[in-house]
């Protein structure tokens, strides 16, 4: 029992390392630090290089400023239309030398243009007048971010500021990056198209701040995201999210480079890894969403059996052209013992290509929950585990 719990909580974490094996396809070599990509339908990591190494983060920390900030509009706390005032302290931030909205004290912003300007022009003013109107502080809303790190199971991120200028104990790592990236296009699609935005402009700034500095929303018409960042001690960094057509549906990749050498370095990098990831890679539907994958017996319950699955349904990312060729096994916590829940976690489901390279391995879920039976047939269900 220990050792599936072991696995699930392996399985759970964003990325699903790929076994070493020469029939895997070998990732092109990518100018940078660190990097990874990922395929965010069956949430697998194809290609990493240095993932977990800490990294200075600069203005990718925006990212977290933005889940927050995200959060509370859901939550309802603020409001789109709500005007923040721009304090003293945010003000300061030009004297920092790092990106601006090029907002004034007596300006008054709503939450949608602070949002454009922290995002687009990656302003580190709007992120402080941001973090001011959902935390009340600077302190307490990094606090949030941080909890919010923990939540996900951040093991290597700890923030120190809303902007992403280079500060002792601020750091995270090509993986945690992915996951907070990852999190925001999946929890808050209303506001991902933001990140799509290639011009913003406040009423004031100068011209030459409007453009987004990811480029590839220019060169590429499938990428339509994500994030920036540059600081001395960063580097120049890029976490581009592209979604291209298949036959089978739609397909997004999310590439996350660290420490490149020039800004036109991080977005070639950043085009090769996503080019490569769809070229090399496919990726396969083994089942359906709510269709169960086994319906193995239950014990001491009112139903005789019950459906394991996925509700979201079972992706997985294979080297081109072995899609008809994988090779299933399922590991349960046997025996199935009445109550389970819908949503329990009872098994995996292990993917390999036929020659036997893994691939993957997926949590297997209760799609329908078994209630317990009554006392006699609890009773005679014990007698017959007992005679197995």
């Amino acid at each position: 029992m220990k050792r599936l719990i072991s696995r699930l909580a392996a399985v759970l974490a964003l990325a699903l390392p790929l076994a070493a094996n020469a029939q895997m396809p070998q990732p092109p070599e990518v100018a940078a630090k660190s990097y990874l990509l990922l395929d965010m339908a069956s949430n697998q990591v194809l290609a990493e290089r240095n993932a977990d190494a800490p990294a200075d983060p600069a203005s990718l920390t925006k990212l977290m400023t933005a889940y927050v900030v995200f959060g509370a509009l859901r939550d309802k706390k603020i409001s789109e239309d709500q005007v923040l005032p721009v304090s003293l302290r945010a003000w300061e931030e030009r004297k920092g030398g790092g990106s601006l909205m090029f907002i004034e004290p007596r300006d008054k912003p709503k939450v949608a243009d602070l949002l454009r300007g922290m995002i687009v022009n990656s302003g580190n003013d709007a992120s402080v007048v941001l973090a001011e109107g959902v935390g009340g502080s600077l302190p307490v809303f990094v606090e949030m971010m941080n909890r919010q790190a923990q939540a996900f199971g951040l093991k290597n991120t700890s923030f120190k500021n809303v902007t992403g200028l280079t500060e002792p104990g601020h750091h995270s790592t090509a993986r945690d990056l992915a996951v907070i990236a990852s999190r925001i296009i999946r929890d808050f699609p209303e506001y991902y198209p933001i990140y799509s935005t290639k011009k913003y402009r406040y009423d004031g700034a100068p011209a030459s701040n409007e453009n987004n500095r990811n480029v590839l929303l220019s060169r590429d018409p499938t990428v339509d995201g994500m994030k920036t960042g540059f600081t001395e001690a960063a580097g120049y960094c890029l976490i581009a999210s592209a979604q291209r057509d298949f036959p089978n549906g739609k397909r997004r990749l999310l590439s996350v480079v660290l420490n490149t050498t020039s800004m036109e370095a991080r977005a070639t990098e950043s085009q090769k890894l996503l080019n490569w990831g769809y070229a090399a890679w496919d990726a396969v539907r083994l089942f359906e969403p709510g269709k169960p994958v086994a319906t193995p017996p239950v014990w001491k319950g009112k139903a005789n059996e019950v459906k394991l699955g996925s509700d979201a349904g079972v992706f997985v990312s294979v080297p081109k052209g072995e899609g008809g060729k994988l090779v299933t096994r399922i590991e349960r916590t046997d025996p199935l013992v009445a109550p389970l829940a819908k949503g329990q976690k009872v098994g995996v489901l292990k993917v390999a290509t036929a020659a036997g390279a893994p691939v993957a391995e997926l949590p297997l879920v209760v799609l329908e929950g078994v209630e317990e039976a009554g006392i006699f047939g609890r009773a005679w269900d014990a007698i017959r585990l007992w005679i197995k």
